[in-house]
């Protein structure tokens, strides 16, 4: 369609100036006493085109003519543009290959021509970016030849470009492989440092949140490596169950570093819900409050959700591991109840009692309302209760607490024949 226009385009053009040319009567007459020149004007203007064309044509060779010494200029620096960059991309290549004394002499044969175009006085826009860049992959070729010394170096020299306002997004990286490399180092302080540098924005970045989270951890600063894993979980930096694994050892390290029950209680307070949703460590709290005298009340408010989450009966058919948390549990309120703690209180007797004629054949609960009747000197019912959960727990030790509390039972009623039975019992057990 543009080829057809531009067709028509010039048969009117041309047929316009056959038009003017053809029936064009028209003279110029030039006076030059004490002569005349009569010319036509078709003449004079085909004349003048001419001329316009011959002037246009000498000033495009006078102006090619003197621009070649910048053009000249112009071919050096692409030149040396080019060579640069392809010691940038071997310097890179030879990173990535593992070959770190070619990535070396790579990235310092960038810098020198960088110097030398400096020196010619050729100026790239570029340049701080070029240099922090080429630094960057000589102190990593560095580390990967354990050469600490050249690391440091050329690290300086390119945080040195730092002042370059091109400079800001190559200098976070830095900041981030000097910590990455210290880590390397098992220098936790040295890296956290290195963080510390970051800007607030560049310091919530994934890799910045990693990079604290294993300097953290390396550092013992398990609260301060708790909170990182908060949000490497809100910005998804791992997976679901990576996460949650990661928490549970870190909420459970927290847990461990507490040798009195404030605070016990103090890191307890700084989980949040889900944290305390974890079965292993509500477990773990409550253990290690059952270790120091009168803490059994918290201890149990401590597994009250995973109470009502595994003593469901949904979760008695569950897998292995619920299985395995839901005997810890039984094991921990028993141990509750048990020593100075004193009598089992109302709100949790009701809830083994609803737990219990809910599922009343699950030998847990059996077995934990037998020894719970057994404080509360409801004999016949513990013995009943004790002996309907026995045949059916797997559990060893279990089972000889069992066979123990009838052996204590049966002396009571004064049945030395029972008693000695079931203490054989759970002799052989």
């Amino acid at each position: 369609m543009r080829a057809s226009l531009w067709l028509l385009s010039l048969f009117a053009v041309a047929a316009s100036v056959a038009l003017f040319i053809g029936d064009n009567q028209s003279s110029v007459t030039l006076f030059w006493p004490p002569y005349r020149l009569d010319l036509s004007l078709n003449l004079v203007l085909l004349l003048l085109a001419l001329l316009f064309v011959i002037l246009h044509l000498a000033w495009r060779g006078l102006d090619a003519f003197f621009s070649i010494p910048g053009q000249a200029r112009r071919w050096r620096v692409q030149h040396h543009e080019r060579s640069l960059y392809a010691a940038l991309l071997d310097a890179l290549s030879h990173l990535l290959a593992g070959r770190y004394i070619r990535a070396r002499k790579a990235a310092n044969m960038v810098l020198a021509r960088e110097e030398a175009m400096a020196e010619g006085e050729v100026v790239l826009t570029y340049s701080g970016r070029l240099r922090a860049l080429a630094h960057l992959v000589a102190a990593e070729s560095s580390q990967g030849l354990q050469d600490r010394s050249g690391r440091n170096e050329h690290l300086q020299q390119a945080l040195a470009q730092a002042p370059r306002r091109d400079v800001l997004e190559m200098l976070e990286g830095v900041q981030l492989r000097a910590a990455q490399w210290a880590l390397q180092d098992r220098d936790p302080v040295a890296a956290s440092q290195a963080l510390d540098q970051l800007s607030q924005g560049a310091g919530r970045r994934t890799a910045a949140l990693r990079l604290r989270l294993k300097a953290a951890r390396m550092n013992r600063q398990t609260r301060l490596a708790l909170e990182t894993a908060r949000l490497l979980t809100k910005h998804r930096a791992f997976s679901e169950l990576a996460s949650q694994g990661i928490r549970r050892a870190l909420a459970l390290e927290l847990l461990a570093l507490a040798y009195s029950p404030e605070q016990l209680q103090a890191a307890w307070l700084t989980l949040d819900v889900a944290e305390r949703l974890m079965p292993e460590v509500a477990m773990a709290a409550a253990r290690l409050l059952l270790q120091h005298d009168n803490q059994a009340e918290l201890a149990r408010n401590c597994l009250l959700p995973i109470w009502d989450q595994l003593a469901e009966p949904d979760s008695m058919a569950a897998a292995k591991p619920a299985n395995e948390q839901r005997l810890q549990l039984i094991e921990l309120i028993e141990s509750s109840f048990t020593g100075t703690s004193g009598l089992p209180d109302a709100a949790w007797l009701a809830r083994i009692e609803q737990a219990q004629l809910r599922n009343p054949a699950d030998a847990l609960l059996q077995y934990l309302a037998g020894m719970l009747c057994i404080r509360l000197q409801l004999w016949g019912k513990a013995q009943q209760l004790l002996k309907q959960a026995q045949p059916r727990l797997k559990d060893g030790s279990l089972q000889r607490k069992i066979w123990r509390a009838l052996a204590e039972l049966a002396e009571q009623r004064g049945d030395t024949e029972a008693a000695a039975q079931a203490w054989r019992s759970a002799a052989l057990v």
